[in-house]
């Protein structure tokens, strides 16, 4: 199986614990991410004004590391494509622009209704929620997967998570299905 290409929405890297999961799977060749600087822009301002207690250059340490551990998923050179795209959300074609220029198969975003299928089909991209997402790239590759959840749970030292709270964290993100896949393994996260 080859591994799909993601663009990742701003909505699905502003929740830390969904941002390191996705990572996670991703450092593991499960798919190879996309994202780029308008989407960091996004997420790292909403959650500065969501979260005035976090200092920018925190957000901004992150934005390197994903950028500098993943050099090939910043796409650029896509912005003048986004003014011939047609969506719901006019704000959202930069991310379409995005996606269709760097080889997305499928775009990650919480936000489906904004992104409908009939406008992505011609251009070869779908959306998925990353519950959707993610519980396909267990279900191709369940042993590589916990691999990688494995290392998100166990990142998590402050204060540490025995596996049925971080099945919890998890529901709260709203990755029902992928809970549910992982519950059969709970022994094994």
């Amino acid at each position: 199986m080859v591994a799909p290409t993601a663009l990742l929405d701003a909505n699905v890297l502003y929740p830390a614990g969904l941002r390191d999961l996705l990572l996670r799977l991703a450092d593991r060749y499960l798919y190879a991410p996309l994202w780029t600087a308008n989407i960091h822009a996004e997420w790292m301002r909403g959650l500065l004004a969501d979260r005035p207690d976090i200092d920018a250059s925190v957000l901004e340490r992150t934005r390197a590391v994903m950028d500098g551990h993943f050099p090939d998923a910043v796409v650029t050179g896509y912005e003048t494509l986004a003014a011939t795209l047609d969506l719901p959300d006019p704000d959202d074609r930069h991310v379409l622009a995005a996606a269709i220029h760097g080889g997305a198969d499928v775009i990650v975003t919480s936000n489906l209704r904004d992104f409908p299928a009939g406008r992505l089909a011609p251009h070869k991209v779908a959306a998925h929620h990353p519950d959707a997402f993610i519980a396909v790239l267990f279900e191709a590759d369940p042993e590589t997967a916990l691999e990688a959840v494995r290392g998100h749970r166990a990142a998590l030292r402050n204060p540490p998570r025995p596996a049925g709270d971080y099945l919890a964290v998890l529901e709260r993100l709203e990755l029902k299905r992928t809970v549910s896949l992982l519950r059969m393994h709970e022994t094994a996260i």
